[in-house]
């Protein structure tokens, strides 16, 4: 796992050079058939683990959100560029995300953000890091006048989640970043508490590395019910909390989105 974490802080670096490469110039922004925004860097950061994953681990497959290669049950899932959309308004706030996943399993994952050069580390039962210095989550309760949560809004997803932040924001603060895995990563190292994401097809390529870097920061990372979930397949949204906070959302999403 040692060696794997190596290389995919190796793919982080190399990535973060080619988010760096196109963000102020013109970055090729377009619009994907989902009406997603997609850029030059995603494509050539997705291609780029394409090609090392070939040289280094060819019985292995990748899953990015804009390429994919192979069939295995090892998998580097990857979203070359999460926060396209601000990223392609030159708002500095998009990061890289690269995960292993064994049988499903988030082994280890990757987060880097090149404007802040914090690299986001973790193997699966060692611990989590930012820049090589432990991380861990807060303790805080949605009431604590410390806490701040992220609210992932999207048009396009599956779950209208209106109705939980309309609850939610009675009793904390709600904002958005623009990049749901940077904001889970904040989670990570205390200082947001909680981070609801509603993606769901191939958005698996978002969260699988947050899984492991959050959970080994102490937290705890379910699918939008509160339930553990796959990270080679699409996903039910999710959930990322402190792990204090998780099941007395859950019980609010509930309340207001019906699990299909």
């Amino acid at each position: 796992m040692e060696e794997y974490l190596e290389f995919a802080k190796d793919i982080a670096y190399q990535a973060g050079k080619i988010m760096i490469k196109y963000f102020n110039q013109n970055n090729g922004s377009s619009y994907k058939g989902d009406k997603t925004i997609v850029t030059l860097a995603d494509k050539e950061i997705n291609s780029y683990l394409i090609k090392k994953v070939k040289e280094k681990y060819p019985g292995h497959s990748v899953d990015g959100e804009e390429e994919q290669f192979g069939k295995s049950n090892f998998v580097w899932v990857c979203d070359p560029v999460d926060g396209t959309a601000m990223y392609a308004r030159h708002i500095p706030v998009a990061v890289f995300s690269l995960a292993l996943v064994i049988d499903g399993v988030a082994n280890v994952g990757v987060v880097y953000d090149p404007f802040t050069d914090s690299l986001y580390t973790a193997i699966k039962g060692k611990g989590a890091y930012k820049n090589n210095e432990k991380i861990s989550v807060n303790d805080y309760t949605l009431d604590d006048i410390r806490t701040v949560c992220h609210c992932d809004m999207w048009s396009k997803a599956k779950y209208n989640i209106c109705k939980v932040y309309e609850e939610l924001r009675k009793i904390t603060r709600l904002n958005d970043i623009g990049s749901i895995t940077k904001a889970s990563c904040l989670v990570a190292t205390g200082d947001y508490s909680l981070t609801i994401f509603t993606g769901t097809e191939h958005k698996h390529c978002d969260i699988a590395a947050v899984k492991v870097i959050v959970e080994e920061a102490g937290g705890k990372v379910t699918d939008l019910f509160g339930n553990e979930q796959r990270y080679d397949q699409s996903i039910k949204g999710a959930l990322i909390s402190n792990g204090k906070v998780h099941d007395e959302v859950v019980e609010v999403i509930k309340k207001y989105i019906i699990e299909e």
